[in-house]
């Protein structure tokens, strides 16, 4: 056992100072793929090594692969950082190595995912009663949703679907915004609805889908229809109209499902929830813990208003699975061999508290608009989103190739890291603002790297 001690005690010792020496770490990562594959490929050694050298290696063949994601100036892609409750929570969920499938498995789990999905309800302003699932991530939430969505729409056609499959099944509509994220499209497929199910609803100038078009496009047929609304534009942070979606949909009896991977924690924040008026009348949701709650990977989250649907288009029954009364995480996920989910959820939100979470939400949103004052004020820089929620989207000059030099140049730089985007055919620099980490200091130092990134590349700024 003092072996073991020395190595968990190393292993916190490297954490933390791993954590301490954020501030001073490039964000990007200091070796590429391949340099990383070539220093540490070789045959399998035929013998085991001690678990401090295994340790020793591990940190020494990843840390030059690794980004900053951590820091307060990664604004890549829609990723948070992660809360050191939720870390400390997160190592003891391996420690402890508990299967979150049932409460005979482990009454610990399933209690602290029991918990954390009514809180969740609660600060996400969702009906008490809903179901709740803890799975990998939005693309695991939004199909999830999606199969409960599937379930009950065939159901009321008369066909049963955990039965008979879709083949032969009466025809499912989906209707999506123009805009709508690509894990959408993936759930369909996985689903066997298939893309040609999609019908694409226009979208206006900010990537919100247009009410008048749903509405025509629900008027249109009568086949089991799913409509999927967007709660966060993953470009420019727009919510699609959901308050004028959700009513359309009761009228035609279709399913709403409300994607809502980072968006949807607006609903947390006094200042930014009237971005959500009309969730709460959704039959579905999904979200993402790690995005804006900021805990570590693996904590999608779906929601679901129809119960009975969702179970049953999860559930398993097998002689060997017993049964005890309680909230079995595996009833409401594709999985079965499963993390322990709920105790890192569990331990952000009882660090942050409703406050705190509100607070994480303000304060990204606050440093989005201070990032869109300082590259906007300079001349040749052109903002292209309404900054209404944490993202920011930048373009330089009028070619594409110009913009595209700065987002390179940024990313070399090391000083922050950004990513690029299309939008409307244009190419742009897209800031997210996510990491509970990010100060108003980040933002200027970052927005100062931008702006001198630009300067570099010839005819950026005019």
């Amino acid at each position: 056992m003092d072996s073991v001690d020395d190595l968990f005690q190393r292993t916190a010792d490297y954490a933390a100072q791993f954590h301490r020496t954020l501030d001073e770490r490039p964000v990007r990562a200091q070796a590429s793929f391949e340099e990383l594959v070539a220093a540490l490929s070789g045959p399998l050694p035929d013998e085991g090594a001690p678990d401090e050298h295994v340790l020793a290696e591990l940190v020494a063949g990843a840390e030059p692969g690794l980004v900053g994601t951590q820091t307060g100036r990664y604004f890549g892609f829609v990723i948070g950082s992660a809360l050191p409750a939720s870390v400390a929570a997160d190592w003891l969920t391996g420690a402890w190595d508990q299967n979150g499938f049932s409460v005979t498995l482990s009454p610990a789990a399933a209690a602290f995912e029991h918990v954390a999905a009514a809180w969740l309800a609660d600060i996400l302003l969702l009906p008490a009663s809903v179901s709740t699932g803890f799975v990998t991530g939005a693309q695991g939430a939004n199909t999830t949703a999606l199969a409960a969505a599937r379930h009950r729409v065939l159901a009321n056609a008369g066909w049963d679907v955990a039965r008979d499959g879709v083949i032969g099944g009466p025809r499912v509509r989906v209707l999506v915004g123009d805009e709508r994220h690509v894990t959408v499209d993936r759930s369909l497929q996985l689903l066997g609805l298939g893309t040609r199910c999609v019908v694409v609803v226009a979208a206006d100038e900010q990537g919100r889908m247009r009410p008048d078009a749903l509405a025509d496009a629900l008027a249109e047929d009568e086949a089991p229809t799913i409509v999927c609304a967007q709660a966060g534009n993953v470009n420019t942070g727009a919510f699609d109209p959901l308050a004028e979606i959700a009513p359309a949909c009761e009228s035609a009896g279709a399913w709403l499902h409300v994607d809502g991977a980072f968006g949807l924690w607006a609903a947390a924040s006094p200042r930014y929830r009237h971005l959500v008026r009309g969730s709460e009348r959704a039959h579905s949701w999904a979200t993402d813990a790690h995005k804006w709650l900021n805990v570590p990977y693996d904590s999608g989250i779906v929601f679901c208003r129809d119960v009975e649907a969702h179970g049953q288009a999860m559930a398993v029954a097998a002689a060997y699975l017993q049964r005890t009364d309680g909230r079995s995480g595996g009833d409401w996920v594709p999985e079965s061999s499963r993390r322990a989910r709920g105790f890192a959820v569990w331990a952000a939100l009882r660090a942050l508290g409703r406050v705190g979470v509100a607070d994480l939400v303000d304060r990204c949103c606050a440093h989005a608009r201070t990032f869109a004052q300082l590259l906007g004020a300079e001349p040749g820089v052109e903002i292209l989103n309404d900054v209404v929620l944490n993202q920011v989207l930048v373009r330089f000059g009028e070619d594409d190739n110009v913009t595209e030099a700065v987002v390179r140049r940024v990313q070399e730089d090391g000083t922050c890291w950004l990513g690029g985007t299309v939008w409307q055919g244009r190419a742009a620099m897209r800031i997210s603002v996510s990491s509970f980490r990010t100060t108003e200091d980040d933002v200027e130092r970052s927005a100062a790297a931008i702006l001198e990134a630009a300067a570099s590349v010839s005819g950026a700024l005019r």
